[in-house]
């Protein structure tokens, strides 16, 4: 029901900052949240924010202050975006966009993801 296209990863120094866009193509029923998830190398994907339908915002505590989640709705296309500042080390994992729909239908959607590496 939602195809998900994720850009903006990259390569970035300590303490800089990147953006990255999710373009969710939606036919039937729409999701209530989405989000961004990033899993690091030996790792578990872990949340790192989400919004939802209703602009409710929660971020992982690690990236409190830092990141900034946003969600522009256009026609048949959501667009999620996801301002990241002062990166660190620890900021670097592969970034994949979410989106869920809690009621039903429920469903779940993945993107294919997009790599973050912060390093000097």
């Amino acid at each position: 029901q939602v195809q998900l296209v994720e850009s903006g990863g990259g390569l970035v120094q300590p303490g800089g900052s990147l953006r990255l866009s999710c373009a969710a193509s939606i036919s039937g029923f729409s999701p209530t949240v989405m989000g961004w998830y990033r899993q690091a190398p030996g790792k578990q994907r872990e949340l790192v924010a989400s919004i939802t339908t209703g602009s409710s915002i929660n971020y992982a505590d690690s990236v409190k202050g830092r990141f900034t989640i946003s969600r522009d709705n256009v026609k048949n296309t959501v667009y999620l975006q996801m301002q990241m500042n002062s990166l660190k080390l620890e900021d670097t994992a592969v970034y994949y966009c979410n989106a869920q729909r809690r009621v039903a239908p429920t469903f779940t959607s993945w993107g294919q993801g997009t790599q973050v590496t912060v390093s000097s």
